[in-house]
């Protein structure tokens, strides 16, 4: 396990007047389910909170853990997610887009009416006029976002309002996944999240798609029935 994230991002965006957005997604890559994106706006100099890393690092317990602790400290946090209806329909890429954009929309309206709400003003000397925020992705750019941003490979292992995000994102979609395996016990999505495993491609061999299984993934589509 290597060192974990660092503010050093953070402290530049508060050192020109901002704050920056860390946004990470989780469940491009599964069989089954959405794919859930997170936005975290963290105060300026705020201290890291003791453990925050990439979230595939961790283990399930201690990130369930850490959401609580990071929902508690951030200024505003927002999950948001693009449904398994929208991955077939518009390809995965831009459903995550979609999906990011959502979770930054919300947490940008939560941190203003956050702000409005308090009269020592949670942001501090942020104004939050349009220059407010600095996004950050995990990642590649992904100009399907639609809105500026820069992208940071493995951002969640270097920045930690990325890595934060990222946890958020993991815990809300296992716990979706967790849901629906509930209702669907035979893919083992419990365990999973809805990846290819063997468990699962047998499942889907013997059991056939449900209704949250993507029809435009090869292992769904090879069975003929379309999107």
């Amino acid at each position: 396990m290597g060192p974990p994230p660092t503010l050093a991002r953070e402290a530049a965006c508060w050192a020109a007047g901002r704050l920056l957005v860390g946004v990470d997604e989780v469940g491009r890559g599964p069989l089954a389910g959405p794919v859930v994106a997170a936005a975290v706006v963290f105060p300026a100099r705020c201290r890291r909170i003791r453990g925050v890393r990439d979230s595939k690092v961790l283990l399930p317990g201690r990130r369930a853990v850490l959401a609580a602790e990071i929902r508690s400290r951030a200024l505003a946090v927002a999950v948001a997610a693009a449904s398994r209806a929208e991955i077939d329909r518009l390809n995965v890429r831009v459903a995550t887009a979609l999906a990011m954009r959502r979770a930054v929309d919300r947490v940008v309206r939560g941190l203003r009416s956050k702000v409005e709400g308090s009269p020592g003003g949670g942001a501090g000397s942020f104004d939050l006029g349009p220059s407010t925020f600095d996004l950050l992705l995990d990642g590649l750019p992904l100009p399907e976002l639609g809105l500026p941003h820069d992208a940071l490979v493995d951002g969640d292992a270097h920045c930690y309002s990325v890595a934060a995000a990222g946890i958020l994102a993991k815990v809300v979609r296992d716990e979706l996944m967790a849901r629906l395996h509930r209702r669907h016990p035979g893919y083992g999505w419990d365990t999973n999240a809805g990846y290819g495993t063997a468990v699962h491609l047998d499942a889907l061999a013997r059991l056939g798609p449900t209704a949250h299984h993507r029809r435009s993934f090869a292992p769904v589509r090879q069975l003929g029935l379309g999107v």
